[in-house]
């Protein structure tokens, strides 16, 4: 633990991508087989379950250190993390704990079935032996929240350096649904066990954002496609098996039963990629957002949701045909092959392609681009003809034109604290418009201001909250920010009868009294025309 410990720390004290990868390398040639499987798991995404509560453990934590709960509660929002609170207010450690990273995570599955008593007792013998970096990672673990700022990217590139394996075929070898209980570091890295590979996707190639094509050269070299608003996955035909992974590497097969017949109609060995959309077949266009995200998140769909939301993949791109990896072929190529086998697919099954747009100028693409939302689309892909399908982003190939968003302006009137590294400052605010005289809140954003721009609304709230409700405070309705959006719909758990998606602060209207915000009739008036 003191080896992971001391890593979370280096790669926690900088923010330079080679440092991080120098500290990760490092630590993947030097650390066991069981800590180096279960640090690649952590750092890229696969945390084990919580095995408390962070309320339990906050309170175990104050009676540790011998402190009122209430302290403790008041210390959070200035450390801005719970783990680290608890971490600096333990009393010193009574011994040293010499057990190992991989050891602590065998002792967390011992820890989860057992009464509160029991647990508070082993929690607490814990603390008593570990030092403060590693009781904090330690903390991180027990919550289930353990993050830091390193990428799958980053890991990937690590690992190629502590093992002389090329990076894309590691990238590969890193996806699915492994975790450490079920593979080991050999049989994960070092081997290419083919039962593994049957379920595997391929890493998804990723885009950056475009503000204009008109740099991007001839027109003629590029492939351009709906941005549609749904999920992205992979579709994997192999083994006999069907398997559907969603971009965050989520194996979603059972929650989308609609794509159970294509079984029966792909051929073995294939892997497609594209969107997965909730579908109106008599208008043969995607239903809204909305209705695909009552899909998610649950294990079974019942009969009615599949009746009124089915779902469909719109495919961009075929990444294996006959058991043989297409990636590297040119992006024109891949899609003929595509267009030749959905071609042979019967009607009435829920896969089709995404279509290719034509035009012969950037202008005549922007006009097109401009009815993207008519579509239920986000925007436009542009993706270069000739261009293979890389493992993440890389700069030059594929981008993303969206549209403007929507945007209001709307009256502050809470804000509450960030967290980690923001802790200090208020960055996390709740937005109202007018409804007659009275402001309805409709929409939290935190994100979108410099950082000048946070340190003054920090004085500014601090200097005149006129209520606290907990780490929130609510203030004065003096001050006006312009709230961009990239969809909006109804929402009955809303006050407003509105939800936002991927609301955030454009700018702060400095020049706009709070009288002149929007209204609520002007959010409703968006929702017809946008939602």
């Amino acid at each position: 633990m003191k080896r992971f410990a001391r890593l979370f720390d280096a790669l926690d004290r900088t923010t330079r991508t080679s440092a991080k990868t120098a500290a990760l390398a490092a630590y993947l040639g030097e650390a066991p087989e069981e800590d180096r499987l279960w640090a690649i798991a952590l750092l890229s995404g696969r945390r084990p379950k919580r095995a408390v509560t962070a309320g339990k453990l906050r309170d175990w934590a104050a009676e540790h250190a011998g402190l009122p709960a209430w302290l403790v509660e008041e210390s959070y929002p200035v450390v801005g993390d719970l783990a680290e609170t608890i971490a600096l207010i333990l009393p010193p450690p009574q011994r040293s704990e010499e057990r190992s990273l991989s050891g602590w995570m065998a002792w967390l599955e011992t820890l989860r079935p057992l009464e509160d008593e029991a647990r508070k007792a082993a929690i607490r013998e814990a603390w008593d032996g570990l030092p403060a970096t590693d009781r904090l990672v330690f903390n991180k673990l027990l919550t289930g929240g353990f993050r830091v700022g390193v990428s799958q990217k980053l890991v990937t590139r690590a690992l190629a350096q502590a093992t002389g394996i090329e990076e894309p075929r590691l990238a590969h070898r890193l996806m699915g649904d492994w975790t450490p209980a079920t593979t080991t570091y050999d049989r994960l890295i070092l081997e290419d066990d083919p039962q593994d590979r049957l379920s595997r996707p391929y890493p998804f190639c990723l885009a950056h954002p475009l503000e204009e094509p008109g740099a991007l050269g001839l027109p003629g070299d590029w492939l351009a496609e709906w941005k549609w608003d749904g999920i992205r996955g992979q579709m994997i035909r192999r083994g006999g098996e069907l398997y559907l992974w969603s971009r965050g590497e989520e194996l979603v097969t059972a929650r989308f039963p609609d794509f159970a017949p294509l079984l029966d109609h792909l051929p073995d060995g294939t892997v497609i990629d594209g969107e997965i959309l909730a579908w109106d077949s008599a208008a043969q266009r995607p239903l809204p957002f909305a209705q695909l995200q009552k899909r998610l998140g649950r294990k079974t769909v019942p009969k009615k949701l599949l009746a009124e939301a089915p779902a469909r993949l719109l495919a961009y791109d075929l990444l294996e045909a006959g058991g043989r990896d297409l990636r590297e072929r040119p992006l024109a190529e891949r899609r003929d092959r595509l267009a030749a086998l959905l071609g042979g697919l019967p009607p009435e099954v829920p896969l089709g392609p995404s279509p290719a747009l034509g035009f012969d100028s950037w202008e005549a693409l922007e006009d097109l681009r401009a009815t993207a939302r008519e579509r239920r689309a986000e925007g436009l892909m542009l993706k270069r003809a000739g261009s293979p399908y890389h493992a993440g982003r890389k700069r030059g190939d594929w981008w993303k034109w969206k549209l403007d968003p929507l945007t209001v302006d709307a009256v502050m009137i809470y804000a509450q604290a960030g967290h980690g590294r923001r802790a200090t400052l208020y960055t996390d605010f709740t937005f109202a418009v007018w409804d007659g005289d009275a402001l309805v809140p409709f929409a939290k954003a935190y994100s979108g201001l410099s950082d000048a721009e946070f340190a003054e609304i920090t004085r500014w709230v601090r200097q005149n909250a006129l209520q606290r409700f907990g780490p929130v405070r609510q203030v004065p309705p003096q001050h006006v920010f312009e709230i961009a959006f990239e969809g909006i719909q109804e929402s009955p758990r809303h006050k407003s009868g509105i939800a936002l998606r991927f609301p955030r602060m454009l700018r702060w209207r400095r020049d706009k009294p709070a009288a002149e915000a929007n209204t609520l009739a002007d959010l409703q008036a968006l929702l017809r025309r946008h939602g």
